[in-house]
């Protein structure tokens, strides 16, 4: 027979959420990005990998964070012919992304090792994609019960060492549903989890890509992450002198553009310069 333990909530000492990437990516808790294939999923986490592992500045935040190491594991692509080239890509420092060899033995989210690596890398942020391929055999990723314990456990161990988690996670097929009902598997991993990101593109436009969570905070200075940053300004700008039929000035883009002062002060030359050649064009 288990002794009964009692908490007292009076002993209990109140500390604010840490962030990787406020409000976005939680450290000390499990995030999960998901969205339909081809959308994104993995871009972004490989930009947020490159950012952590060059002490970059994340999009709308106030500080930089210091450079640390990332585990990251795949089970979809390969590492030397599709995430190292992608990593290169995105300007990452390899030197910091540790991956745990699992050729001899299948890596799960229970694995021991997976508490190892942290300890040894001191790393700041996990990556498991997909989230089914590191759930463990005979384990049903339908059922609330046997998801449950896992899920329990990783978000112990991320608490324990002050380390995001973030799982990547395809969504179903089904249409009409909200957005949050759609990932795969039982509901008790979203419950689980602190933050959830969806990854999608906006209609009309594919070549923009978007992430909606449970707050509706994010906008259109995340659209940045993914893509050129000049090509991104001079097709939003672009938009709003048709929709306007005349000239803009920058008092136009303040208005309308969505970015928060300091996203709009970080870029206002860049902006200057792309209304300055819409403009030239356009007389």
């Amino acid at each position: 027979m288990t002794d009964l333990k009692l908490i007292n909530m009076q002993d209990i000492e109140v500390k604010p959420v840490e962030w990787l990437w406020y409000p976005f990516i939680p450290l000390g808790k499990i995030t999960i990005v998901q969205g339909d294939p081809g959308e994104g999923k993995t871009t972004l986490l490989l930009r947020i990998i490159s950012l952590l592992t060059t002490g970059g500045e994340f999009p709308e935040s106030q500080e930089c964070h210091e450079v640390s190491n990332v585990i990251y594991q795949t089970a979809e692509d390969g590492l030397a012919d599709t995430i190292k080239p992608r990593l290169l890509e995105a300007k990452a420092d390899c030197s910091k992304v540790m991956v745990i060899d699992d050729s001899e033995k299948e890596l799960t989210m229970t694995d021991e090792r997976l508490e190892q690596a942290i300890i040894a890398t001191n790393a700041k942020l996990i990556v498991l994609d997909p989230i089914q391929a590191y759930l463990g055999a005979g384990v049903d990723m339908h059922r609330a019960n046997e998801v449950r314990p896992i899920m329990k456990r990783l978000s112990v161990l991320a608490e324990k060492h002050g380390c995001a988690v973030v799982l990547i996670g395809h969504m179903n097929k089904a249409t009409g549903n909200n957005a949050n009902h759609r990932g795969l598997g039982s509901v008790d991993f979203q419950a689980a989890t602190r933050s959830v990101l969806i990854v999608g593109r906006i209609k009309d436009d594919s070549e923009v890509v978007c992430y909606m969570g449970r707050s509706p905070k994010l906008r259109a200075y995340l659209d940045m992450v993914l893509e050129n940053k000049e090509a991104w300004l001079k097709r939003r700008i672009k938009k709003m002198r048709e929709e306007k039929q005349e000239d803009i000035a920058m008092e136009d883009i303040k208005d309308g553009m969505g970015l928060k002062p300091n996203t709009y002060l970080k870029y206002r030359d860049l902006i200057l310069s792309i209304i300055e050649k819409l403009n030239n064009a356009r007389s």
